[in-house]
């Protein structure tokens, strides 16, 4: 049954996709509007997103930052939907600027693993595809509650164009990317999802404590592999929409053995990333629900649902 739903979810993608790109804008702009109106979950998260880690902000600009942030997500998930749906050849015209290929091509010729870090910035379903273009690689994800959601993105992502092989997060998917780094393959990790307790270290984040990932750092460490962001940038005033793809160096300090070392040198990469445009970063995810033991500090999310 959830395979049929997911086949049926995916026709109903496709269906939307085929929209012209100025009536999908012109949709995704109305579902901001309408998540402003009705104070949604996504309105919601992403101005206390805003209250923690702008405080220095007014109320006025605080709303229109966030009326910016709404727009660019809802427009963001349309533009996923055509990516979804569409040949990955098709996808990757839409990529008007590379900025790094030379980095990542030299990576690949060298014998060890590669680790991209690939931030929840722009659209990186897009950079995924780029990716499969470029070569074999695995990607760690975490599976959605609903075995149709896990179904629908398992046939979505089955279409990027090249081999992909997708990874639950769990402790033998773990193993999976440990043993391909080794090999010297590449691996595609998003590092700014909140693990679980236990499972990570605290370090800043936009001047506010996040726990935050040590996988990425103890698999660069282990594997002796290299490790490099790589994010897809929506570039302005572009119908329908144009990205820049980039990769750079992570710094050296992402693989540290002191894990509160990597954690910190990961955020500060993915802090400076996400302020190219501060928009297109994902802040309708929740992202300080755990606090630092001893903080005093509890759940900032929580009074959104009362």
């Amino acid at each position: 049954m959830s395979e049929l739903a997911a086949a049926l979810l995916y026709a109903l993608a496709w269906t939307v996709a085929r929209l012209p790109w100025p009536l999908l804008r012109r949709l995704a702009d109305g579902v901001a509007r309408l998540w402003v109106a009705t104070d949604a979950r996504e309105a919601r998260v992403a101005r206390r997103n805003l209250e923690l880690i702008h405080p220095d902000l007014d109320a006025p600009a605080r709303e229109r930052l966030l009326g910016e942030i709404l727009r660019t997500t809802a427009r963001q998930a349309f533009e996923t939907i055509r990516l979804w749906t569409r040949p990955a050849a098709r996808n990757l015209a839409d990529l008007a600027e590379v900025h790094g290929e030379a980095l990542f091509d030299a990576a690949l010729a060298e014998p060890r693993g590669l680790v991209v870090a690939a931030p929840h910035m722009g659209n990186w379903e897009l950079l995924n595809q780029w990716l499969a273009m470029k070569t074999p690689l695995a990607i760690l994800y975490r599976p959605p509650e609903s075995a149709i959601g896990e179904a629908f993105l398992r046939r979505v992502r089955a279409n990027a164009g090249g081999d992909v092989e997708q990874v639950r997060a769990e402790a033998a998917g773990v193993r999976t990317l440990l043993k391909r780094l080794q090999k010297g393959g590449v691996v595609g990790i998003l590092p700014d999802q909140q693990p679980k307790a236990g499972e990570g270290e605290f370090a800043p984040f936009f001047g506010k404590p996040a726990l935050t990932m040590t996988l990425l750092g103890r698999l660069a460490a282990r594997s002796d592999a290299r490790v490099l962001f790589a994010w897809c940038e929506r570039l302005p005033d572009t119908s329908p929409p144009r990205f820049a793809l980039h990769v750079q160096a992570a710094p050296e300090a992402v693989g540290d053995a002191d894990p509160a070392h990597a954690v910190a040198a990961l955020n500060a990469g993915i802090e400076a990333i996400a302020r190219r445009d501060f928009a297109q970063y994902q802040w309708t995810y929740k992202r300080y629900t755990l606090r630092p033991p001893g903080s005093g500090e509890a759940n900032p999310y929580l009074d959104l649902y009362r």
